[in-house]
């Protein structure tokens, strides 16, 4: 665009995002629908945080990654739920160019966090399975923290710096997005200045995390599925894979569902279906999580039904 043309624009604060505004007859139905899912999604992550926090049969390495993954879920929803239930009730679309860019930090930076987190409980599970002997000195207190803290660190840093360049742009129109939340490229599409330099640091920071955790992952678990092969009795392969079955669900539903969104061509007929698919990994991911670690746990299921008891005896007390 030409100096002359970029000053004929007319220069917008404020977006609309055009949600799922195409099923007008439909929107109270989405509205309650979205609020069960948000009501479950941040009752079940917090229940297993609460779990893993307060039950000392659950203070280990695989449960405490499980407990920040959870704790992850429920910050994730919380930055886009909230305003689709806004918009599915009150019709009310618009957004602040401020608070789209803060939805877009936030969102991307637990995005990137939730890719390393995985990772970490991917390799918690080669250790366990695959390293048994070693797992004591390999899986320490100390590394555990170091590794899932620098999972968080590192996500909201990095993309502290794709914000900072988002804050340059000058948005100019139209200022319609055809999305439910604030993604990169609805974003870069309205800018009406230079986004080269943006483009590239999204290419970079997208490849450094996605690519080096789903490789960790996908090798964590040939070596896992290799070792349980080897197994002599059946019933030793079934315990060993029920330690990391609801993971391998988890990591499965998460990658392929972002790859269907991000990797996948960007023809006319993908870019209405992406947002269809965006709802599978932004909305339904944190929802099926604790489902999928609490029905296929025996030990969350079993402290889950402790803390129940606990409970029942602590009301029947007061009670009397």
């Amino acid at each position: 665009m030409t100096m002359a043309e970029w000053r004929n624009q007319t220069i917008i604060t404020e977006l609309i995002l055009q949600g799922f505004g195409d099923f007008q007859d439909l929107q109270i139905v989405l509205f309650i629908l979205f609020l069960i899912i948000y009501i479950l999604t941040m009752t079940g992550n917090i229940l297993i945080v609460g779990l893993v926090v307060t039950n000392h049969n659950l203070h280990t390495p695989m449960y405490f990654f499980l407990a920040n993954l959870s704790c992850l879920e429920t910050f994730y929803s919380s930055t886009i739920l909230p305003k689709v239930l806004v918009s599915s009730l009150t019709a009310e679309r618009a957004i602040s160019i401020p608070g789209c860019i803060t939805q877009f930090y936030f969102f991307t930076s637990l995005i990137a966090t939730e890719c390393g987190l995985l990772a970490m409980m991917s390799y918690d599970r080669y250790v366990a399975i695959c390293k048994p002997l070693h797992y004591g000195t390999h899986m320490t207190e100390k590394r555990c923290v170091l590794m899932a803290a620098g999972c968080w660190i590192a996500g909201f840093l990095s993309m502290s710096v794709m914000t900072y360049l988002i804050t340059r742009l000058t948005f100019c129109g139209p200022n319609e997005i055809e999305h439910f939340f604030c993604d990169f490229t609805p974003i870069t599409s309205i800018a009406c200045s230079e986004t080269q330099t943006l483009e590239l640091m999204s290419f970079i920071f997208s490849t450094i995390f996605t690519l080096p955790p789903f490789s960790l992952t996908v090798t964590s678990y040939t070596f896992i599925i290799t070792t349980i092969l080897r197994i002599p009795s059946a019933t030793g392969r079934q315990k060993a894979f029920s330690t990391c079955s609801s993971h391998l669900v988890v990591v499965t539903i998460y990658y392929g569902t972002l790859i269907l969104v991000y990797v996948l061509p960007k023809t006319e007929n993908m870019r209405k279906l992406n947002k269809v698919f965006s709802v599978f990994y932004t909305i339904l991911t944190p929802l099926v999580n604790p489902l999928i670690y609490s029905l296929r746990n025996k030990e969350v299921k079993e402290s889950l039904r402790k803390s129940i008891g606990k409970l029942h005896k602590i009301i029947g007390n007061q009670r009397h």
